[in-house]
C-alpha cells in the first residue's frame, strides 16, 4: 500500500489513548461499555424473534457472549470499534449500540443497534443513536457515519431517520438473512448535518 497524500481525519492512537467513554442520552439513558454481568441479558436478547430476524450473527452461549465482550474491549484498544450497552441509568440494559469498522483516514464508521422488546416504541434506539452519533461526529472526530438495514425493517428505518441519518439509496441484494438475500437501505449522517 502507498501512503495517503492527505492527513488522516483522525490520528491513530487518539481514541485508544483513553477509556471507552460512557455517553448520556435524554430520558435517563446511559450508554456504557458492556460488563460481564450483562452476559445473560445479552444472550437472551437474541432469543427475541425480531432481533433474530434482522441479526444473523448471534451468540449461542454465555461463554460465547464473554468472548464477544472480550473482542469488544480489544476493538476499542485496537481502534476498530466501540460497543455500548444502552441502559437506564447504567443499570437496566435496554439495548445495544455500536460503531464498527473505524476508518481513520476518511473519518468513517458504521453504526449498528438493537433494542429489547420491553423498550421498543419509547424512542430508546433513536436517542441512543443520536447520542453516539453526536459524540462520534463531535469529540471523537469522525466525519461520516453510515448504517444499513433491510428494506423490510421499517422500524430501523424510522430510527435512522429520526436520528438525522439521511437515506442515500438501496444496496441491491446486499445481505443474507435467514429467509434469503435482502436489499439494504443505506443511511448516513455527516458532520454538519
Amino acid at each position: 500500500m502507498t501512503a495517503f497524500s492527505t492527513p488522516p481525519t483522525i490520528v491513530a492512537g487518539t481514541l485508544a489513548a483513553g477509556p471507552q467513554p460512557a455517553l448520556s442520552a435524554p430520558g435517563d439513558l446511559l450508554l456504557r461499555p458492556w460488563e460481564a454481568a450483562d452476559a445473560g441479558v445479552f444472550l437472551d436478547a437474541y432469543s427475541d424473534p425480531e432481533i433474530r430476524r434482522w441479526h444473523t450473527r448471534r451468540p449461542s452461549s454465555t461463554e460465547q457472549v464473554d468472548e464477544w465482550f472480550d473482542q469488544y474491549r480489544r476493538d476499542w484498544a485496537q481502534e476498530r470499534g466501540g460497543h455500548w450497552a444502552v441502559t437506564r441509568a447504567g443499570d437496566v440494559v435496554l439495548g445495544r449500540i455500536a460503531l464498527r469498522g473505524f476508518d481513520f483516514s476518511d473519518g468513517v464508521a458504521v453504526c449498528a443497534y438493537w433494542v429489547l422488546p420491553a423498550a421498543r416504541g419509547a424512542g430508546v434506539a433513536s436517542r441512543a443513536l443520536t447520542a453516539v452519533s453526536d459524540w462520534a461526529l463531535g469529540p471523537a472526530g469522525f466525519h461520516r457515519l453510515e448504517l444499513d438495514h433491510s428494506t423490510g425493517n421499517q422500524a430501523s428505518c424510522r430510527v435512522a431517520t429520526r436520528s438525522g441519518f439521511r437515506l442515500e439509496g438501496t444496496k441491491r441484494s446486499a445481505a443474507v438473512h435467514a429467509d434469503g438475500r435482502h436489499d439494504m437501505h443505506l443511511h448516513a449522517r455527516v458532520r454538519g448535518d
